[in-house]
């Protein structure tokens, strides 16, 4: 675990009701900046508020679980993704639905001609 100050320096909210959020640090130390990429593109867990961790809020951080099932589903994930695709080229489709289920049908049989 590391727990680490900085500042909020953005929100935005996106159209999957989900937050971006930037948070701007001091220097780090080299061995936290690679715990910090580390964790890059991982679930994790993240506390925020305005005066430094006590040692027994550290604790209870530190035991912190994941729960795997509120995790988004390999499918989920994919569909994500193809969504951003989508924002950033819709390749002339109108509804991202009909985007999905042509890049669906071509990845099934991209994989389909494999067998």
């Amino acid at each position: 675990m590391i727990l680490i100050a900085g500042q909020i320096e953005s929100l935005a909210t996106r159209k999957d009701k989900t937050i971006r959020l930037t948070i701007g640090t001091q220097e780090l130390s080299p061995a936290e900046a690679a715990e910090v990429f580390q964790l890059n593109q991982q679930f994790c867990y993240i506390g925020l508020k305005p005066e430094p961790f006590t040692s027994n809020e550290s604790d209870t951080i530190e035991s912190l679980k994941t729960d795997y099932d509120s995790i988004k589903s390999p499918s989920q994930r994919l569909r994500a993704i193809l969504y951003r695709n989508y924002e950033n080229n819709t390749e002339g489709y109108k509804d991202f639905n009909l985007y999905y289920i042509a890049k669906i049908d071509k990845i099934c049989e991209h994989y389909k001609a494999k067998l």
